[in-house]
């Protein structure tokens, strides 16, 4: 496992074919549908099993990461779910992950914060830096790192305990007592996550008597309580009705620049609508990186322009 600090790999620039994904018997049929022909050599170099680069758009390279991940590959046992995956998340905004449902969207974000390492038959090569410093380095607190990355499921999952106790639990399990700090913290908490309005006169009810979009709310404050670096959100409004995801979005456009968020999406008009950039995913390979108007209106490759538009996936 790779444990330094590499630097940011140059952006990659499109060029007239990619090396090595045309057979010699291809090369004949250039003279009708070349960018079709392209996207399918390209898929079909995927499916055999073959490396394709990923295309990262130069834009990347002007922003300052906060998590640079560099040639990730991850196994469930024998079956490789991440190919050499390298991308830097920008810090401060909002990057969705896309892509069809088993190309790797989930499994890149648990391995953020390494819920992965819960599953006996993982297996990893490359790293993951946050703030340049390896994540998976030999020594690091998992419990310490996992504060600094909060993470939101794709279903509401508020403990069963009081509103205050949801919001306040991730101070209380780092021992802290002082009740003016932790109502505070409960305070600040709920209101950053356009709670507290609805949520002050029953803070000590149960949290499970809230609506699933007020839940989901919920489980940001308690995400947010101990302020983390990094929030993750794993297909945060694939549960709720379209008004509850509309107060979703509105909030993640909030947290912006407060927090760096990393969102697993099979929405595209979500990603569109919430993010500044956009990752699309295929069979567990990074195939395009860009910003995300970029990305919904002239993507560098066809097999993105596909995906976006609905032709495949």
């Amino acid at each position: 496992m790779a444990m330094r600090n590499e630097p940011a790999r140059p952006p990659a620039t499109r060029p007239p074919e990619v090396p090595g994904l045309f057979p010699p018997e291809d090369t004949g049929e250039a003279q009708v549908g070349r960018e079709e022909l392209r996207a399918s050599a390209i898929l079909r170099a995927i499916e055999a099993g073959r490396e394709v680069p990923s295309e990262v758009h130069a834009a990347l390279s002007l922003q300052p990461a906060v998590l640079a991940v560099r040639s990730f590959r991850l196994w469930y046992g024998a079956s490789q779910a991440l190919h050499d995956v390298t991308m830097d998340i920008p810090r401060g905004k909002v990057t969705a992950l896309i892509g069809p449902s088993g190309c790797g969207k989930s499994t890149l974000l648990r391995s953020v914060n390494r819920l992965n390492d819960l599953i006996d038959s993982v297996r990893i090569e490359g790293d993951m830096l946050l703030d340049g410093e390896s994540i998976y380095a030999a020594g690091v607190d998992v419990i310490e790192l996992r504060k600094r990355m909060g993470m939101v499921f794709q279903k509401p999952n508020p403990f069963p305990m009081s509103i205050y106790e949801n919001v306040v639990y991730p101070l209380r399990i780092d021992g802290e007592r002082d009740r003016r700090v932790l109502d505070e913290v409960c305070e600040r908490s709920l209101r950053g996550a356009a709670l507290w309005d609805e949520a002050k006169d029953r803070l000590h009810g149960s949290g499970l008597s809230l609506s699933g979009g007020q839940q989901q709310r919920l489980c940001i404050a308690r995400a947010i309580a101990a302020e983390p670096e990094v929030l993750l959100m794993d297909e945060p409004c694939s549960a709720l009705d379209p008004i509850a995801t509309g107060r979703i979005e509105d909030l993640i456009a909030e947290l912006k620049g407060h927090y760096t968020v990393l969102i697993v999406t099979h929405n595209m008009q979500q990603a569109s609508r919430t993010s500044d950039f956009t990752a699309f995913m295929y069979r567990g390979r990074l195939i395009e990186y860009g910003p995300t108007a970029d990305m919904f209106t002239h993507p560098h490759r066809a097999e993105t322009e596909d995906y976006i538009s609905g032709r495949f996936g």
